[in-house]
């Protein structure tokens, strides 16, 4: 009880404090601050990952992702409307997770329409269900929104793919 008191009462730190902090830490001290961060969050050893090894190569990123996603709607359990929702969810939160951590409107789009084209392949009738129509829906929006804040170049590129969708 008293651990649970002390940690209600812990404010975090303000972005700006913590970044003069890590400003100030050695090399030494800075890769022994993010090892512990590491081992505390799945999602933190995820996002160290994808800063140390897959931010350089975008586009290699984005086919692994897009390669996961596919296996991932292989695995989809069709038979049942119910099972499907669930497994298509999860799909979902998948593809939400490396999106926020690659923080780019290229890469959102193109692991949104990974997700939307892998939803339409499924034999599944998406006007059965009004969860999965909102959840497809709701990622058209998405893949739009996103698009907005391209160049027009890189808009007009990925027009015919939207429209297809």
């Amino acid at each position: 009880m008293l651990v649970y008191r002390l940690l209600a009462y812990m404010k975090p730190a303000s972005l700006k404090d913590i970044k003069t902090e890590i400003e100030l830490m050695s090399a030494h001290e800075l890769s022994l601050f993010i090892m512990r961060l590491a081992k505390f969050k799945k999602e933190n050893k995820e996002l160290i990952t994808y800063l140390l090894f897959d931010a350089q190569d975008e586009p290699g990123f984005i086919h692994s992702v897009k390669a996961e996603l596919e296996d991932l709607f292989t695995r989809v359990n069709v038979s049942n409307l119910y099972f499907a929702k669930k497994t298509i969810r999860k799909i979902a939160r998948y593809a939400n997770r490396y999106i926020k951590y690659a923080a780019s409107p290229v890469v959102e789009i193109e692991i949104e329409m990974a997700v939307c084209t892998g939803i339409r392949k499924l034999p599944i009738d998406l006007n059965k269900s009004t969860a999965l129509q909102n959840l497809y829906n709701a990622r058209v929006k998405k893949i739009n929104k996103a698009l907005a804040s391209l160049h027009e170049d890189l808009q007009f590129e990925y027009k015919d793919a939207i429209a297809r969708l």
